[in-house]
């Protein structure tokens, strides 16, 4: 059976590091252009122009929203989804306050993260910018020397692979098919950094990322062949 008490399901949004790419310092831009230079560019953009795509990688980009939410099966009625944001323009802040809610709130022994595509994106992600930032990394997201099964991650993308490593599904694509309600009803991924920067909404961003964080559980739910939440047990701090 699941444990929910030390179930967190989290997502994150992330922007380029800086508005324009002519505010990279002189040496990070050196190493953009390089990185551009290996790129899908089918329609031969300059490194300037792809500058918007800096966001995913976490050496050029930065965590603007960490949602996180958690199953509580003690609620009268029956379980509920809770969700909240941690959300800003300060990185180093924004990451310090995700410590410390994950550190302070669970227990370290037993907490585990879900994300969808965490593993290759969300986990990683936050642990490098910790490093970059010089936080120190919680022990739930330090990987070295741990066996797999004693890395406290679970991934509803991995999940639904079934143990095809070729397969991968978008969570929308996921919500669609479980006739789970999507979060792409606003905005979807690719145009965060534009509404970040151009637009100067991070609460609509966060919003999104509060959205996805519903859909995800809802589809862990489902993968776990376990009865999902009704909208009116579902509350978005």
């Amino acid at each position: 059976m699941t444990d929910f008490a030390n179930l967190l399901f989290l997502d994150i949004e992330t922007a380029a590091a800086y508005k324009e790419y002519s505010e990279i310092p002189e040496r990070i831009q050196k190493l953009w252009d390089k990185k551009a230079s290996f790129l899908r560019n089918p329609n031969d953009l300059s490194p300037s122009e792809l500058y918007g795509q800096a966001a995913i990688y976490s050496e050029f980009g930065k965590v603007i929203s960490i949602a996180v939410g958690f199953i509580n099966e003690e609620e009268e009625g029956g379980p509920t989804l809770r969700i909240k944001d941690i959300s800003g323009h300060d990185e180093v802040e924004l990451l310090k306050e995700f410590k410390a809610l994950i550190e302070e709130k669970f227990n370290p022994k037993k907490l585990i993260l879900c994300a969808h595509n965490g593993k290759e994106f969300d986990f990683p992600y936050i642990a490098r910018r910790m490093v970059i930032n010089n936080i120190t990394v919680p022990k739930v997201l330090q990987l070295s020397g741990k066996k797999p099964w004693e890395i406290p991650h679970l991934d509803t993308l991995d999940m639904w692979k079934f143990g095809d490593y070729k397969h991968y599904t978008s969570l929308d694509l996921l919500a669609a098919i479980l006739d789970i309600p999507t979060s792409k009803d606003d905005i979807d991924g690719s145009q965060v950094n534009h509404v970040y920067y151009q637009e100067n909404d991070l609460e609509r961003i966060a919003e999104y990322c509060k959205k996805d964080v519903s859909v995800l559980a809802q589809v862990y739910l489902r993968i776990q062949q376990l009865p999902t939440l009704n909208q009116d047990r579902i509350f978005i701090l």
